[in-house]
């Protein structure tokens, strides 16, 4: 017994470190987005085209890896249809549309940092789908993290405040949020590479469809892109968009999450932060002010707190633990999922 018990610890401790590395990985893939977006939108790429062009090539790129990854099992994509439906459509499009949007009304660190209150939505979800009632040091980290925000949108100093820039953020918010609840679902039997693949398709062919009725501006540009004064033909920074900032982020991202579980890999996601900031300025030569910039250290801390605050797998319980139970509280969704956690609880 002893020895399964430490076995399950083990991989437990592995699944944790591997997870936490794909995290970081997928945080430093997305933190590159909005810079390499707001390059395009300046020289005339409407949002729509710049999201269109990310999500369609890294679609693409991910084709063929994921056949191989199905291995013919056709079955679990069409068992999966409204899941990828939902996935490609608010996780993949929706987010991604309303970031590009948020960054062409506000700076690229704000518009992220009200994008990355996710993790405090996902809390609320698991509050409210599976009964997981937040601790006082949640409710505090919620707190803190409401705070940091007002500072971060500073309103305190009374400098003027882009509406619109706010709501798209929001809206990323949500669709950051949908995404990591998603992505750590293991129930569906999907590979991760076969759900990253299937969501971009389906978000891709959505933002088409948008863009070909007219609800969708499509304007492109092959004027070169400037950052910093260096000037790059423009398919670089597009093909960047959809293989670096898409494809590698979405596979890491959802094998993350599945070895984190959703809050767990929602809070080290916060990460992509500093690698936007740090992008920010490399290719930008753009920071938040100090009034946003405390608060962003206030929405980290806040997030932080409410980490600290979620339960965890008992020791003793490791024996009757999965090796992602062990690294991460609980598993996001589906029945037999909410049962397994709740007998870990106990």
């Amino acid at each position: 017994m002893n020895d399964l018990a430490n076995d399950t610890r083990v991989a437990g401790q592995s699944r944790l470190a591997s997870g936490l590395l794909f995290a970081l990985a997928s945080a430093a893939s997305f933190g590159l987005s909005g810079s390499l977006a707001r390059g395009l939108l300046d020289q005339g790429w409407s949002a729509g085209a710049a999201v269109t062009a990310r999500v369609l090539i890294a679609a693409l790129v991910l084709s063929v890896p994921a056949v191989i990854a199905l291995r013919g099992r056709w079955r679990l994509v069409r068992d999966n249809a409204g899941l990828l439906l939902a996935y490609g459509l608010i996780a993949v499009a929706g987010c991604q549309l309303s970031y590009f949007f948020a960054v062409s009304y506000m700076q690229v660190g704000v518009a992220l940092l009200i994008e990355y209150t996710a993790p405090v939505a996902v809390l609320a979800w698991m509050w409210l789908r599976h009964g997981q009632r937040p601790t006082r040091r949640t409710v505090g980290g919620a707190a803190l993290a409401a705070v940091g925000l007002v500072l971060v949108l500073d309103l305190v100093s009374g400098a003027s405040l882009s509406l619109p820039g706010v709501l798209w953020a929001l809206g990323a918010m949500v669709g950051a949020a949908t995404y990591f609840i998603l992505s750590a679902d293991e129930t569906n039997g999907l590979p991760p590479i076969v759900l990253a693949a299937g969501g971009l398709t389906a978000g891709g062919v959505g933002l088409l469809l948008a863009g070909l009725v007219g609800v969708l501006p499509m304007e492109a540009s092959t004027s070169d892109v400037t950052f910093r004064g260096l000037s790059l033909p423009w398919w670089l920074p597009v093909v960047a968009l959809g293989v670096v900032t898409a494809a590698i982020a979405y596979v890491t991202g959802i094998a993350a999450s599945r070895r984190l579980g959703s809050r767990l890999a929602s809070f080290v996601a916060l990460t992509e932060v500093v690698a936007a900031l740090l992008f920010a300025w490399l290719l930008l030569d753009e920071l938040p002010g100090w009034v946003q910039g405390v608060g962003g250290l206030l929405i980290v801390g806040g997030v932080v707190l409410v980490k600290l605050g979620e339960p965890r797998v008992p020791v003793g319980d490791a024996e009757a633990a999965t090796p992602a139970q062990v690294a991460a509280p609980e598993a996001p969704t589906g029945e037999s999922s909410r049962h397994h956690r709740e007998a870990a609880d106990r």
